[in-house]
């Protein structure tokens, strides 16, 4: 359009100089006409004739050509009258609003980026001849994801005061869906082989999530190298596609494929060596190498030794090294000598270790998670292993490492870790309300990362209808340089037992634990702990499987109240081993722990309790946008020696629950095991009103009691949050799970029993196989507040006197 009106302009000056003789003249004055935004001044200075000059036909050209390169302009006229040279210009319009309507594929910020990046904002000259071109390239895109009906116009619209108004209107249309993809020239593969690894497929199973039957341009390239890598990873090195044709439907709504392949011939290696700059020459990277002589090329393989030869590098020092595998081919016996050409580079130290975007956090707290040193050469594998370990503290929400080249230098580097903090604790007080709990009253600080210390501190106290807790804790991670951790909690608790869905009774007790923490390597982590707890039980019902544990202990039984009073020393050691690939929302990496307490001998109940747990996480894409949990958790208890030929047992109160968001979702907390079963008074009578037998009936209930083993399981698949930004994903994941439990106890036993009321109840509560499950689905999101988890779940499998619970919520703990 520029062009056109340009030339009109210049065949407008000509025939004006004609009409005057077109002969040179001197300019004695300059005028503009048609001004408006831009000012007389701007105006002169843009063209190249001051007064005085001699005007001739090219210095009239170069007048126009000056003025349409300012951008200001969209017609030009150039005209002499006498002596004074006349400047006819009708200036672009400005932008008063931009708009769009019609794009749901593209949001209105990018479209926007886009446009400013060409000089299309509110405020600036409009050129219709940019405009053409950015309706072309969003068309041009909207084809490379198969929209092919789709259109974008430019619509301006006049306003006073020479401004306009700018709205691209979009007619996206449907994408174009593939309805057949071909394969010509293969023989070793068939089409169905070849087709099935693609992500582009006309045909798609309704269990495959990941398969597109939507023509993408970039995707159909992405397929082709994968179909490239197959036939590399065979041995077929001169494999090519010779050409590509995408062809569309009439209506433009399918696309059809045919790609045309030179599969060649299979290779083998007959022989591989090693060229390096040092003195051995690379010979010693031979042992990286996953293949054999003789055995048939694959190309993953020698890029898999390519990379262990690049990381064997970086962990000596060679931050930039080049490796590459050269073919030499023997087209007569279709053999391939390999010749890995490497290039170390210069060995790099590194200057400084610095921190970035820890505002509360110490830099003592990052530097101590350091495993690379300052002054020595760079090592690839130590940055990595600092870089996971300041996951694991939780802290952060993100952590990145940055390799900076040192300016003046060809072998100093700067490492830097660029942090993300994470709400890394919780400050709470409220007042709620719970079906079961009823009013509750709530105050507390916790803090994983206290003032940027490090160190853990809590204190927190809560009332409810069932509990009463006040509670202060301390953890310092790092008690010596060495990793020694040492740390305490002191605490007071009521407990009512009946108004938490177990068999009732009441206790108050308090204590005390000190632990001292000892890192075993990179990840396995030992400590060790004693302790101290008053138990005081009151309320007790005397159901059929506590009657021996009180029996034992009758002698700490209060006659006054009837109440249970024990103290108890214990020590404990726990193993963890930790593996995760950040403590923020896991998607990779293990986790393991296991735990054993004992009381020692002499303490009023001598019992000991163990505990395992494992956390698999498995990433399903390269991105990690879906992963995998695998959990399980086994736990037994039990007493040890007697007393006057009565075993000691393990205490009721330190029974194992099923049931709630940690344990079992979709069952009431501490709901899904045995019940009490209790001693009846009276014989057991038959339907008929008879007398069966002489032995006095057991009465069964829906009241939970726990057991003294426990194995838990859970199967949880993470994915992307639906219709949540990118960036609020990283705050939030959504999750569907199904979990599997059971609660038993060793030391129940219904030989010789009869069963009265309540039958329905009472089941071997001896047999682990007796297990609930359920499924359902979690959203969990890292608040301000801390970590916050939704869940609906329903049971697949239960017992009578197990309770649903369809809607869970729980703050500070995540999986």
């Amino acid at each position: 359009m520029a062009m056109k009106k340009l030339l009109i302009a210049s065949l407008l000056f000509g025939s004006s100089i004609t009409a005057y003789g077109a002969e040179p003249f001197v300019v004695e004055d300059i005028r503009f006409e048609g001004l408006q935004r831009v000012t007389l001044g701007a105006a002169l200075l843009q063209i190249p004739v001051r007064i005085g000059d001699q005007v001739e036909d090219q210095d009239a050209a170069e007048i126009i050509r000056r003025l349409f390169d300012s951008g200001n302009y969209e017609d030009v006229k150039v005209l002499r009258d006498g002596g004074q040279l006349i400047v006819r210009v009708k200036e672009r319009p400005t932008i008063a609003s931009i708009s769009f309507s019609g794009n749901s594929t593209m949001k209105d910020e990018q479209l926007s980026e886009n446009l400013s990046a060409s000089s299309i904002r509110v405020g600036e000259a409009l050129d219709r001849t940019t405009l053409n071109e950015i309706e072309k390239a969003l068309e041009d895109f909207y084809y490379s994801v198969g929209k092919y009906s789709a259109s974008v116009q430019a619509v301006v619209t006049p306003l006073p005061r020479n401004r306009a108004d700018l709205r691209f209107v979009f007619t996206e249309g449907v994408s174009a869906k593939i309805e057949q993809i071909n394969f010509i020239g293969n023989s070793v593969f068939s089409d169905e082989e070849l087709a099935k690894s693609f992500s582009l497929r006309s045909d798609i199973p309704w269990w495959n999530f990941f398969a597109n039957d939507q023509y993408q341009k970039q995707a159909l390239a992405g397929d082709i190298e994968k179909l490239r890598t197959r036939y590399l990873n065979e041995g077929y090195l001169k494999f090519r596609v010779e050409s590509t044709n995408v062809s569309i439907s009439p209506d433009k709504k399918g696309v059809y494929i045919t790609l045309k392949v030179d599969e060649g011939l299979p290779y083998t290696i007959n022989s591989v060596s090693y060229r390096s700059a040092d003195a051995s020459g690379g010979h010693h990277f031979a042992a990286l190498a996953d293949f054999a002589i003789g055995d048939t090329y694959n190309g993953a393989k020698i890029t898999q030794l390519e990379e262990a030869i690049n990381q064997k590098l970086a962990e000596s020092g060679y931050a930039y090294p080049q490796v590459q595998t050269f073919p030499d081919f023997d087209d007569e016996n279709q053999h391939v000598d390999l010749v890995v050409n490497i290039d170390p580079g210069q060995r790099m130290y590194v200057r400084n270790i610095e921190f970035s975007g820890n505002t509360s956090t110490k830099d003592e707290v990052l530097r101590r998670e350091m495993r690379q040193m300052e002054g020595s050469w760079l090592n690839s594998a130590s940055i990595e292993r600092g870089r996971e370990r300041l996951n694991r503290t939780g802290f952060f929400e993100n952590v990145d490492v940055r390799t900076n080249r040192v300016p003046g230098s060809d072998d100093l580097v700067d490492v830097e870790y660029v942090v993300r903090e994470a709400n890394a604790g919780n400050i709470n007080f409220g007042v709620g309300y719970g079906t079961e709990s009823g009013v509750s009253f709530q105050a507390g600080i916790e803090q994983d990362n206290f003032m940027g210390t490090g160190n853990r501190f809590g204190i927190n106290a809560m009332m409810n209808d069932y509990q009463k807790n006040i509670s202060l804790e301390y953890r310092n991670p790092y008690f010596t340089l060495d990793g020694v951790s040492l740390g305490g909690k002191i605490y007071y608790d009521e407990f009512e037992a009946s108004d938490a869905n177990i068999v009732d009774y009441t206790n108050q007790s308090y204590g005390a634990t000190l632990t001292w923490g000892f890192p075993f390597d990179e990840l396995n982590f030992i400590e060790f702990g004693v302790g101290y707890t008053h138990n005081k039980i009151s309320n007790l019902d005397a159901y059929l499987q506590v009657e021996r544990f009180l029996k034992v202990q009758e002698p700490n039984i209060d006659p006054e109240d009837n109440s249970l009073n024990v103290n108890d020393f214990d020590w404990s050691i726990s193993w963890t081993r930790n593996n995760l690939n950040r403590g923020y929302f896991p998607t990779a990496g293990n986790y393991q722990s296991a735990y054993v307490k004992m009381t020692v001998p002499g303490s009023d109940v001598q019992f000991y309790k163990s505990q395992y747990e494992v956390r698999q996480y498995f990433p399903v894409t390269q991105g990690h946008e879906f992963s995998l949990l695998l959990r399980g958790r086994l736990g037994y208890g039990n007493g040890y020696g007697s007393i006057d030929g009565n075993d000691h047992l393990l205490p009721f109160y330190e029974n194992f629950y099923a049931g709630g968001f940690s344990t079992l979702r979709g069952f009431r907390s501490n709901t899904a095991g045995p019940k009490a079963v209790y001693d009846g008074n009276t014989n057991c009578v038959g339907g008929d009103g008879s007398v069966i037998g002489s032995n006095q009936c057991l009465t069964g209930t829906d009241k939970s009691v726990g057991g003294n083993g426990m194995a838990l399981a859970s199967v949880e698949l993470f994915v992307p949050t639906p219709f949540a930004s990118d960036e609020a994903r990283n705050q939030l994941r959504t999750s569907v799970f199904l979990d599997v439990a059971s609660i038993w106890d060793t030391e129940f036993d219904l030989s010789g029993k009869s069963i009265g009321s309540g039958d329905k109840y009472i089941y071997d509560y001896s047999d682990p196989t007796n297990f609930r499950a359920s499924v359902g689905a979690a959203l969990q999101w890292w608040s301000p507040m801390g970590p916050l988890v939704f869940s609906l779940a329903t049971p697949l499998k239960k017992y009578e006197g197990d309770r649903d619970e369809v809607f869970t919520f729980t703050i500070g703990r995540t999986f």
